[in-house]
């Protein structure tokens, strides 16, 4: 255990942090998850509904690096295009 008051504090900001960063990574991939489901079941209405909510919780989040969230948005988009022309 730290005995500096500086030292405490950070051990308690970072533990902040941690938890803080944990549950926005958890909520992206959960986002993620589901926007996937939808897709491997063919549902094109959820999808559709889906997937601006997902872009935008990615793009906020600040989990990712901007490339690779631009290249999971162009996943995503990629994937609804390519159920909805299967489909017609």
């Amino acid at each position: 255990m730290a005995n500096i008051k500086s030292q405490k504090k950070r051990i308690r900001i970072t533990k902040e942090e941690n938890e803080r960063n944990t549950a926005r990574r958890t909520r992206c991939r959960n986002a993620q998850k589901k926007y996937e489901a939808a897709i491997a079941a063919g549902n094109v209405e959820e999808a559709k509904a889906l997937l601006p909510v997902t872009v935008s919780i990615i793009t906020k989040s600040g989990v990712y690096k901007d490339n690779t969230v631009s290249r999971k948005v162009a996943r995503f988009s990629k994937m609804l295009y390519n159920l909805e022309n299967a489909k017609a």
